[in-house]
C-alpha cells in the first residue's frame, strides 16, 4: 500500500502566495508550549526564489493561476489514496514565499543544514540524501546520513510501515520505504527514517528531538531545483506529519494572519504555534467544525452555502459535501492561492452558479469585460477611475459566516480586475488570496478551525 502523495509542479511563487524559507537568525518570542516562526514573502528582493520582477501585472496573474491549478491537482491526488516532541521552547526561523512555507534548521549529528517547503496539505517530511540514485541539484549540501551518529532507519515494526493504516512500505522485511508520486510527473522515494531536528529554544541555542522523516534517493521532475530546498515538511493531519509528531506540544494548533498582497515589497509574517496564538475576543471569532475525510488528512469544512454581494445563492446542503470516493468537499489551504469553486459537485457546477451572481452584480454598475482575461480567470472587468464597489462573498457554515470583502474576493489592477476565483475539479479549496487580512487558527485537537478579522500587519515579525 504505497502511500501516494501529489505535490504541486510549481513551486517558484510570485509575492501574493504563501511559500517561506528561514533564517538562521530570525526568531519571535515563545511561550512555554507554543512557538513562532518568521516569514517573508517569494517576491521580496530576501528570498531566493525572487523571479518575477521584470513581468507585467497579466503576466504576475496567469503565473499565479498556473501555481494555483498545479497545487489543486496534486490535493486532487492525494484525496484519492510516534515520536512525539515535548519541548519547552521551539523557535524555528521561516520566510514566507508564496503559496507555501520552507522551514529552516539543522539535522544530525554534524548540524547539517537544511531547508524544506512546508506544506499545510502534506505529511511526508523528506529530504535529499547520499548517495543518491537520482538527485536534482540544490544549493545547499545534500544531506549524508552514515555522517551522522544520531541517524536510523524507521523499523518494519513502526506502525507507519506495518498494519491496515500504513503509509509505508516494508521492503526485503528489512526497509520501511515510501514512494510519493506528484503533480505534473514529479516523484520521490527513498528510506523512512528518524533524525535529530536541531530546533532554537531560544536566541543562540538549539535542542535535538528525534523526528519521523524522509531519506530521498531518488527524486524527479521537482519544481524548487537549483535552490536551497532539498524538500518538503508536512503539516496536514497525517500521522508523519510535523504537526501531528508535535502534536503533544501544541495539540495540533497552529495560526497565520496574511497581510495584504498588495505591498510593493513584501514584509515578513508569523506562523504561529500553541500558546503563542493570540487570545481572540469571543464576539469578534467566527468558528466551524473541521470534518473528518475517510481518504485524505485535509482541513475540510462543512459548507452549506455561499453568498454573493449579498444575494444567497441557496445551493442544495449536499453540493460541498465529500462523495463516497473521497473526491468533492470544500476545504481550506493557505498552499492555493486562489479559491476554487467546484464544477463537478454534487448535484451541480456550483463554480458557475456563482460567477453568473458576480456577472450580474457587475452588470448592474455597467462594467464592460475585457477583451482578454489572464487564463484561468473567466469574469475580468475593465475598471473605471476610482471604482472600488467590488463584491464580497460568504461562506456559509452551519455555526457561523466567513466573509471575505471586495477588496480581496477581488484581483485588482490599475485599469482592470477580476473575480479571484478559479474553477475547482472535483473540489472546492477556499485559497490564500481570500484569507487576507484574517486570522485563521487550526484547532485540530478540537476538530475547529477559528478565523476573525485582523489587522495583519500588526502581526508582523
Amino acid at each position: 500500500m504505497p502511500s501516494t502523495f501529489g505535490f504541486i509542479n510549481a513551486k517558484l511563487l510570485f509575492c501574493l502566495l504563501v511559500i517561506s524559507i528561514l533564517y538562521y537568525s530570525a526568531f519571535v518570542t515563545s511561550k512555554p508550549t507554543g512557538f513562532s516562526l518568521r516569514a517573508v514573502i517569494d517576491d521580496s528582493p530576501e528570498s531566493p526564489l525572487y523571479l518575477i520582477e521584470n513581468m507585467t501585472i497579466a503576466e504576475r496573474l496567469e503565473r499565479l493561476i498556473k501555481i494555483s491549478y498545479a497545487r489543486v491537482n496534486y490535493l486532487n491526488l492525494v484525496s484519492s489514496g510516534d515520536a512525539k516532541l515535548v519541548p519547552d521552547n521551539i523557535r524555528i526561523p521561516i520566510l514566507r514565499d508564496a503559496l507555501y512555507y520552507a522551514v529552516a534548521f539543522t539535522i544530525g549529528s554534524q548540524g547539517h543544514p537544511v531547508k524544506l517547503l512546508m506544506d499545510t496539505g502534506g505529511g511526508l517530511i523528506w529530504t535529499q540524501c547520499l548517495p543518491c540514485t537520482n538527485c536534482f541539484p540544490q544549493k545547499l549540501p545534500i544531506y549524508n546520513p552514515t555522517a551522522s551518529t544520531s541517524y536510523a532507519t524507521l523499523p518494519c515494526s513502526h506502525p507507519l510501515c506495518n498494519g491496515d493504516r500504513r503509509l509505508y512500505n516494508c521492503e526485503h522485511g528489512r526497509y520501511c520505504v515510501y514512494n510519493a508520486q506528484y503533480g505534473g510527473g514529479a516523484s520521490t522515494s527513498g528510506i523512512a527514517s528518524t533524525e535529530a531536528f536541531h530546533f532554537f529554544v531560544d536566541q543562540r541555542s538549539t535542542h535535538p528531538f528525534n523526528v519521523i522523516f524522509g531519506c530521498s534517493y531518488d527524486s524527479r521532475d521537482i519544481a524548487f531545483m537549483n535552490t536551497d530546498i532539498s524538500g518538503i515538511f508536512g503539516l496536514s493531519f497525517s500521522p508523519d506529519s510535523m504537526a501531528s509528531q508535535f502534536s503533544a506540544l501544541i495539540q495540533h494548533r497552529f495560526s497565520y494572519c496574511l497581510a495584504p498582497f498588495d505591498d510593493a515589497t513584501p514584509r515578513p509574517l508569523v506562523l504561529r504555534f500553541g500558546e503563542d496564538i493570540p487570545q481572540l475576543p469571543p464576539q469578534s471569532v467566527g468558528s466551524t467544525q473541521l470534518i473528518a475525510s475517510p481518504t485524505s488528512y485535509f482541513f475540510y469544512l462543512g459548507l452549506k452555502d455561499i453568498s454573493v454581494a449579498g444575494h444567497r445563492i441557496g445551493f442544495p446542503p449536499s453540493i460541498f459535501q465529500i462523495k463516497p470516493n473521497g473526491l468533492g468537499g470544500f476545504f481550506i489551504d493557505s498552499g492555493a492561492l486562489f479559491t476554487h469553486i467546484d464544477a463537478d459537485a454534487l448535484g451541480g457546477n456550483a463554480y458557475a452558479e456563482v460567477l453568473k451572481v458576480f456577472a450580474a452584480y457587475y452588470g448592474s454598475k455597467y462594467l464592460k469585460q475585457t477583451g482578454a482575461s489572464p487564463e484561468g480567470f473567466e469574469l475580468c472587468y475593465e475598471r473605471p477611475p476610482n471604482f472600488d464597489e467590488f463584491a464580497a462573498l460568504t461562506f456559509h457554515f452551519d455555526e457561523s459566516v466567513y466573509t471575505v470583502n471586495g477588496q480581496y474576493m477581488n484581483v485588482i489592477a490599475p485599469n482592470f480586475f477580476c473575480v479571484g476565483i478559479l474553477k475547482g475539479s472535483s473540489v472546492s479549496v477556499l485559497g490564500a488570496w481570500q484569507q487576507q487580512n484574517k486570522r485563521i487558527i487550526y484547532d485540530g485537537g478540537r476538530g475547529v478551525l477559528e478565523f476573525a478579522d485582523e489587522n495583519c500587519m500588526n502581526d508582523i515579525a
